[in-house]
């Protein structure tokens, strides 16, 4: 499809057209579109939905991983579907294919989706990219485990973490990182 790079953007499927977490994923769906990014996502409503128009609004490409224990549909502003099997193909998919990740806000699927790239960076299992937290959503989360970690002798967990509090820092912080 491109050779630009793939941020995979995790967050919430229930936010609605309206909700501020809906405008927010729109606001940073259309940024990473516009500063040439391919963006990349779970390919269902919500979060997803919004970043995808985003990206397709300001002319950009998308990708949308769905699985097929939800359903093989994707929403509307995907340009390319891949469908796999089972919810860990679809979180290992959405992994492998980023040179990024953005974080937004979400429930108990984004932790996992986050944690999964955070833990598998700090055991080498795949190569350093930039995650970006959208918002304070997960400062306490990060805060939390950034304690932990450094308890357990791991200093500088967070090294690959870069927090925003808008879609210019997201973009800024991914072009940063990604040089």
């Amino acid at each position: 499809m491109t050779t630009r790079p793939i941020i995979t953007i995790f967050g919430s499927a229930r936010p609605v057209e309206g909700d501020e977490s809906y405008v927010e994923a729109y606001a940073v769906g259309k940024a990473l579109a516009s500063a040439g990014f391919v963006v990349c996502n779970g390919g269902y409503a919500g979060t997803m939905e919004a970043s995808a128009r985003g990206a397709k609004e300001s002319g950009g490409k998308t990708i949308g991983v769905v699985s097929e224990f939800f359903s093989a549909e994707s929403n509307r502003w995907i340009d390319k579907k891949i469908v796999v099997k089972s919810l860990v193909d679809r979180l290992m998919e959405l992994i492998s294919l980023a040179d990024g990740y953005v974080v937004l806000k979400g429930g108990t699927g984004t932790l996992l989706e986050f944690a999964s790239v955070w833990e598998f960076m700090n055991k080498s299992v795949i190569e350093e990219k930039p995650i970006i937290v959208f918002g304070n959503f997960w400062d306490r989360v990060i805060q939390t485990l950034n304690e932990e970690l450094l308890f357990e002798g791991k200093e500088s967990c967070t090294k690959y973490i870069s927090t925003a509090s808008s879609a210019e820092e997201v973009v800024n912080a991914l072009r940063q990182r990604l040089k």
